[in-house]
């Protein structure tokens, strides 16, 4: 029985100056890093980031910004790392995703190499694990930790954030969204985004 809180891409592009920013996702990183420092009850801290290569249709010069997003947290560039405002000592593992697709959930994620920086300086052609054995998803990794109850925070609520919690949820997890931890693209997206997690079992708080 124990407690994670997964931070759902708090990367540079996702915040002021980056390619696909969101209002308010700089200062989302300084709070995130304050919750860090005045909590105590998470058994583990886990972080995801978009990293990717070829998504495919996820990528396009006219963007909709609803199924497709200007070009943003490229594989291994300064843009898919994590934000400085983020502090990234008590962080346990991180879960990359969205390598050849759109992959919205942290639960798309696959667990980085223990020996890699957080920003990440891994060519993009490496594979997970070098050992050969399947790669731990996020999913895998919680199970593994005896993880029941997640709370999740981050970047950005109408999308990876509901995208995860959604997966959490169904995946059999405690799950909570922390309201005053979380950064929308759009406001009225962002409290449909609330809603409908509150809908299916999400404690929003």
């Amino acid at each position: 029985m124990a407690k994670a809180l997964i931070i759902v891409d708090v990367q540079n592009d996702f915040c002021e100056g980056g390619s696909l920013a969101v209002t308010g996702g700089a200062d989302l990183a300084t709070e995130i890093t304050e919750l860090l420092s005045e909590a105590t009850d998470f058994d583990f801290i886990v972080a995801t980031q978009d990293w990717h290569i070829d998504p495919g249709t996820h990528f396009s010069e006219t963007p909709d910004y609803v199924k497709s997003w200007p070009v943003h947290c490229v594989a291994g560039s300064k843009g898919a790392a994590l934000h400085r405002n983020l502090d990234t000592e008590d962080i346990d593992a991180y879960f990359r995703k969205g390598k050849f697709d759109a992959a919205y959930s942290g639960f798309d994620g696959l667990l980085a190499p223990e020996d890699e920086v957080a920003v990440g300086e891994r060519e993009a052609h490496e594979s997970a694990d070098e050992d050969g054995d399947a790669p731990t998803s996020l999913d895998d990794w919680l199970r593994e930790n005896d993880v029941d109850d997640v709370v999740i925070v981050g970047i950005a609520t109408d999308h990876c954030v509901r995208a995860t919690a959604l997966d959490a949820i169904n995946a059999g997890y405690n799950t909570t969204v922390l309201r005053d931890y979380v950064a929308g693209v759009d406001d009225d997206a962002s409290e449909e985004a609330l809603e409908e997690l509150e809908d299916a079992g999400v404690e929003v708080k």
